[in-house]
């Protein structure tokens, strides 16, 4: 891992009408519980009725990288209530664990580079994430980035606007196989470039996604992707992600560092 000056020293070293300037990072140094100026954590079952219950005792810092840790455990629903509708309260209990990390209320950021540099567990059933949500809005009109996403053997990049839609691109993860037989057991860079024009996603500067902001308005006409958003990384389990029921848990989705640069004017 490069240290972050090092890194910022090679971003600016190409003189450019405008330079890169670091305006927050982690690069989950220190042991422990991951830093709460930096991260709050979803707790229970939040989204798109995943198996996994959401709680904070599954992601550490370790070796200088945040572990974000599937478990398959039975965890019992506070909140159950056979009679209920909602999917949050008729399970009884979880079977799986993981944690979802957010800066949300700590840190959002208005176009920039964000560069996070992860590797990611690509087995049946799970569902790593790096993705950001506008401040403001409900979903998905507050606007929704995904950086990554993984499931059924395909890497995702997308956007989401609107009463949902979608400018999504999936890669094919043997794609990416095929130049590195070994290329799961390896960290790679996940990059977003946002500006007022567009939204561009690269995955080891290899471009994956590029969306017009041109066209990504509202149906009242405001535009989600000029204003704030906040960051999640996370480790979803079943839904979108397939069935786990045959993948060796622990699993574990590693985070490197995260890096948020924004634009400056030269002098």
């Amino acid at each position: 891992m490069l240290p972050a000056l090092v890194a910022l020293a090679f971003l600016t070293s190409h003189p450019t009408a405008h330079e890169w300037k670091m305006v927050w990072h982690d690069e989950f140094d220190s042991p422990g519980a991951p830093d709460p100026k930096n991260w709050v954590f979803e707790k229970g079952f939040v989204r798109n009725k995943e198996l996994q219950w959401y709680q904070p005792e599954n992601a550490r810092v370790e070796d200088g990288k945040l572990i974000i840790e599937g478990r398959r455990e039975n965890v019992t629903n506070p909140s159950f209530d056979a009679s209920s509708p909602d999917w949050r309260k008729n399970r009884p209990v979880a079977q799986y664990t993981s944690a979802c990390l957010e800066t949300r209320g700590l840190h959002s950021f208005l176009y920039g580079r964000f560069e996070i540099r992860a590797k990611i567990d690509a087995h049946p059933g799970l569902w790593p994430a790096i993705w950001s949500l506008g401040v403001k809005g409900k979903w998905p009109l507050n606007g929704e980035i995904d950086q990554l996403e993984y499931y059924h053997d395909t890497i995702l990049a997308n956007t989401a606007w609107a009463n949902g839609t979608w400018n999504t691109v999936k890669t094919p993860y043997s794609k990416f196989l095929a130049k590195d037989p070994n290329w799961g057991d390896k960290f790679h860079v996940w990059r977003m470039d946002w500006d007022e024009a567009f939204i561009k996603i690269y995955l080891d500067d290899e471009l994956l996604n590029s969306t017009d902001l041109s066209l990504t308005l509202n149906p009242d006409g405001t535009n989600p992707f000029h204003q704030p958003e906040f960051l999640l990384l996370n480790l979803a389990i079943g839904s979108t992600g397939g069935d786990p029921s045959k993948t060796t848990f622990p699993a574990r989705f590693e985070v490197d560092y995260v890096r948020v640069y924004q634009r400056t004017q030269s002098k």
